[in-house]
């Protein structure tokens, strides 16, 4: 009878731990606290990390509870299944940066007519079913800069390869995209060697395909990396194979992972914004539209900057991306 009486005591227990967390989400709505999700394409990479600093930071100065969440691959079906998690849950609104703009657009749409506001950042998703685009920078500029960086250390012709976190990307292919057009009439005696290769937003499979493209074209002279690890991994396989200075490397990567291979030249010059900004800026600008107030061109947004405001209304640019170099990457605490 005693241990009856003790396993209906555990029972109680963890019904009154359960009921107290399931609480504290019930007073957090009914005093008015707004839930903004903030969805990366993957968690546990450094900038996705430095993004979520940001984000967190946002929330604790606005007094809103910000969950920072996401797939640990950059898997769009996992972004979906969480997506509707929160949707079923009724958190207020959703910025996501998609794996895969279009698989996300019923669960975006779904969420619009929930009442919860969405909004894209990192990455553009559907413009049909965001209430505002976030973007780091203005994606032709940075496009045709990184060309011009690649064209700076390798020269204007030559052979060149493209090598990018995943083919379904959309910031990742309106950079490319731009960048090739640019090339087309500014740099014609480039020569592309193969289709962009995906590496799955990792360092590692950036480096083994670099290996491998250093084996199929003996002539490579130039290296475009797109996605935070790229660059890195492609770096690491020019030190590698003591190809420092013969091969030019230049992308998208943190300051701070960069430093070890601009020391030593393998990577020619990285290039990126402060992604804890960025993390920053989207969660200011979920709770200013959950409040009624839309950006503003010019607007000095604290911590961030003055944001620009495109014609539609409703894309959002950060700022000019930084170029890091052996000289200056240690001034970027990122």
């Amino acid at each position: 009878m005693k241990k009856i009486l003790s396993l209906a005591a555990l029972a109680l227990v963890c019904m009154g731990v359960v009921w107290a967390k399931g609480g504290s989400d019930v007073a957090a709505q009914k005093s008015g606290t707004p839930t903004i999700v903030v969805m990366p394409k993957l968690v546990g990479i450094p900038y996705f990390n430095a993004s979520e600093t940001g984000a967190v930071q946002a929330g604790k100065d606005l007094g809103v509870n910000v969950i920072y969440t996401g797939p640990t691959t950059a898997d769009a079906a996992e972004q979906v299944r969480m997506l509707e998690d929160y949707i079923s849950r009724g958190v207020d609104a959703i910025c996501v940066a998609p794996n895969d703009a279009a698989a996300l657009t019923p669960v975006l749409r779904r969420a619009k007519q929930a009442g919860i506001k969405v909004l894209d950042w990192d990455t553009s998703a559907d413009p049909s079913v965001v209430d505002l685009s976030v973007h780091q920078i203005d994606d032709r500029q940075f496009g045709e800069h990184i060309w011009d960086l690649l064209v700076q250390g390798m020269g204007d012709s030559g052979d060149y390869a493209i090598l990018t976190g995943g083919l379904s990307a959309a910031n990742l292919n309106s950079w490319l995209d731009y960048g090739l057009a640019y090339a087309k009439t500014k740099y014609p005696r480039l020569n592309l060697v193969s289709d962009r290769i995906p590496t799955d937003e990792k360092q590692q499979m950036a480096y083994q395909k670099t290996l491998d493209l250093i084996t199929a074209y003996p002539n490579l002279k130039g290296v475009v990396g797109v996605s935070t690890p790229t660059p890195i991994g492609a770096a690491q396989a020019v030190q590698e194979k003591g190809l420092t200075g013969k091969i030019t490397v230049v992308g998208s990567a943190l300051p701070t992972d960069s430093g070890p291979y601009l020391e030593d030249g393998s990577l020619t010059t990285s290039t990126l914004w402060d992604p804890a900004k960025l993390g920053y800026l989207t969660v200011v600008l979920a709770n200013n539209l959950l409040k009624g107030q839309s950006p503003v061109n010019g607007q000095d947004i604290p911590n961030v900057g003055k944001i620009i405001v495109n014609p539609d209304g409703k894309t959002i640019i950060m700022g000019p991306p930084s170029d890091f170099l052996k000289g200056n990457y240690k001034q970027f605490p990122f």
